[in-house]
């Protein structure tokens, strides 16, 4: 779009950039410069116009760009290009992820590229390496603590071990995922350290006070992260004599997005690891970007603009990157972050399904499908060019955050369903075989969340001890039915370490002080190489478990249906134990699959009655395509053994 202001004021920009920025390939920095600038400058304009120094700031901010197209390797330009022209590159369904620590499922950043082998065994091209930038030893929130945002943890190895692993990824076919923390810094950063020191430019990049007065204005209306072990959203330090927000922890200090310096360093931060080889950036706590008095601070619609001029400013410099948003927000506010509308308003293209996961969780301590059917009916639209990042478990607690009515509509009360899920999950519910721990207790209102491993909260680790084979059937079988969900669903499956060979509760890491007081542990094991050596030995529970999620992963990358392009069609059924969906080839349209899960512990039956102006079995016969057979329809019924699962399509 042309407007005359906006292009006035670029037209002023590109005669004062710095004779270093050009550049004999900068044509298509200008292409997109010029398609994108438009945006960009109203959006600055609706955050910072207030400001004398929004000229300056806007040439900073168009340098920054230049200056890291610049020095963006020619490789990484040319698969810009290539996912330019195919711009729907990651709504295919041959995507399946994993999440990992690099040092708990290898030694380093180098040893990393030794692991990948295991990671194609099972079919993952995709590899999200937990937070790895520098961060205090013990302070820091599993490396949510960011001291220094331009520098790789010496820990994990170096900035050249990053760009190497991501390299060879590259040539695996292979995308890497990088956290890079946008709300809050460690208070070692150097930004903070200056402030602490008496900064005026630096105390900007924080919200700080002198007195209580403004903090607890804030506090009238800001839940509390961390209600157990970090109560409050302010902390006092000594050293500055101020207030500082740290909503997290309080050696997490907020940053102060009013500041424009601010949003110009982190999208600077985000081009950088772009240009090391990055593929997809995963943006955490996004929800808590803007900060306005009288508000929780959350889902602000200064947050969605602050992404939105990210997203362009990253489309203007490296367009083949995605970014993921780390919003575990209320259902009806998730979709947002993809953007409210596919043009004017970009953010995210990949968003969390938390309410998915949250759902399945339902499913399998109630043993049905009432409040997993009515949830996913009530997800949110998203828009054509954005995927779910689906999951069954990750590094962090799982919280019980369905919506209100969705529960009353499946029949139960709010209050007390929640307080069922937390008593079975952490075992004090009669009959329940799930070994997690509560995290997060609120005591003011009582909500809580919980901690664990998937084998250690679906009952493996107790039917491996008491050496009861049938529950050690349910359990496994369990573990195949959820990631056959999140496989068929439609979107990007992130699998998390462990996972695929039943790894159980880690108890000791309890006992280590710096991390104590924070039991999400427990499932941020040291991955065992011995274990996961057992996948090979033909019935242990690690090869059950492996090889079964390696089929489905196989067969998800050939079954074009489930390629993530709305495609998906939720079908009603009367069997409350089962969810029912259908997924359609979106080019054919012909090509169908049948999706049905069961959730009881007793096998169910479907009458395909219900579902066949969805789908047609021609002569009463159906494919299962798992297990490669034929079925026979006698009366139109399928049987879906217990906890199972089918992919069904047409003969």
């Amino acid at each position: 779009m042309y407007e005359q202001a906006s292009h006035a004021l670029l037209n002023d920009i590109l005669t004062k950039l710095k004779p270093e920025l050009e550049h004999p390939e900068m044509r298509h920095f200008y292409t997109r410069l010029g398609a994108n600038f438009y945006a960009i400058h109203s959006l600055f304009h609706l955050l910072y116009d207030e400001r004398d120094d929004f000229p300056a700031q806007m040439l900073a901010l168009v340098e920054m760009l230049a200056r890291r197209y610049v020095e963006r390797p020619t490789r990484l330009r040319e698969s810009d290009m290539l996912r330019e022209q195919h711009y729907e590159w990651f709504l295919g369904q041959k995507w399946v992820g994993m999440a990992v620590y690099c040092d708990r499922f290898a030694a380093d950043l180098s040893d990393m590229r030794s692991k990948l082998p295991y990671l194609q065994d099972l079919g993952i091209n995709l590899v999200h390496i937990m937070p790895i930038l520098a961060c205090p030893s013990s302070a820091s929130d599993g490396g949510y603590a960011v001291s220094d945002y331009y520098k790789v943890d010496a820990r994990y190895g170096s900035n050249d071990d990053l760009e190497a692993l991501a390299q060879t990824m590259a040539q695996r076919d292979m995308l890497l995922v990088l956290d890079v923390v946008v709300n809050h810094t460690s208070d070692q950063h150097a930004w903070a350290q200056s402030a602490r020191q008496g900064d005026k430019k630096y105390q900007d990049y924080y919200y700080v006070f002198n007195d209580r007065g403004m903090p607890d204005a804030f506090e009238q209306s800001m839940p509390e992260v961390f209600p157990a072990h970090a109560p409050g959203n302010f902390t006092w330090d000594e050293a500055m004599g101020k207030w500082v927000m740290t909503v997290f922890n309080t050696y997490q200090w907020d940053l102060n997005y009013r500041n424009p310096a601010v949003l110009i360093d982190m999208i600077d931060i985000m081009l950088f690891w772009a240009n090391k080889g990055v593929d997809i950036l995963r943006l955490d706590a996004v929800a808590f970007l803007w900060k306005k008095m009288g508000s929780t601070c959350q889902n602000e619609r200064e947050a969605h603009l602050l992404l939105q001029i990210m997203k362009d400013c990253c489309q203007v410099t490296a367009p083949g990157v995605l970014f993921i948003a780390e919003a575990i927000v209320a259902p009806s506010e998730i979709a947002k972050y993809f953007g409210e509308d596919a043009i004017n308003a970009k953010e995210c293209e990949v968003a969390y399904n938390a309410t998915l996961m949250a759902l399945l969780w339902d499913a399998v301590a109630t043993k049905n499908a009432r409040l997993l059917n009515q949830g996913v009916r009530s997800l949110p639209v998203k828009l054509e060019r954005a995927t779910w990042l689906n999951y069954v478990r990750c590094h962090d607690d799982i919280g019980l955050g369905f919506d209100d009515q969705d529960i009353l509509s499946a029949g139960y009360e709010p209050h007390a369903h929640r307080q069922f899920l937390l008593n079975y999950f952490t075992g004090k519910f009669a009959g329940s075989t799930a070994r997690g721990l509560p995290f997060g207790a609120n005591p003011k209102t009582g909500d809580a969340r919980f901690s664990g491993s998937l084998a250690s909260l679906v009952g493996l680790e107790v039917a491996m001890e008491a050496q009861d084979e049938r529950a050690i059937d349910m359990a496994i079988q369990t573990i195949i039915t959820l990631h056959a969900v999140i496989l068929s669903f439609g979107g990007i499956p992130l699998l998390y370490y462990g996972d695929a060979i039943g790894m159980f509760n880690d108890l000791v890491c309890l006992t280590d002080p710096n991390k104590a007081d924070d039991n999400r542990w427990v499932h941020r094991y040291n991955f065992d190489w011995e274990k996961a050596a057992r996948r090979k030995q033909p019935g242990t529970v690690e090869n059950r478990i492996f090889s079964s999620l390696k089929k489905l992963i196989s067969m998800r990358k050939h079954i074009f249906p489930f390629a993530d392009f709305d495609n998906r069609q939720l079908l009603s059924v009367s069997n409350p134990n089962l969810l029912v969906y259908l997924r359609i080839d979106h080019k054919t349209r012909h090509n169908k699959v049948l999706v049905v899960a069961n959730f009881s512990e007793e096998a169910q039956s479907l009458d395909l009655d219900e579902v066949s102006t969805s789908i047609l079995f021609h002569r009463g016969m159906a494919k299962n395509l798992v297990a490669g057979t034929q079925i026979e329809l006698v009366g139109n019924i399928i049987t879906v053994t217990a906890r199972g699962f089918l992919w069904l399509t047409e003969v």
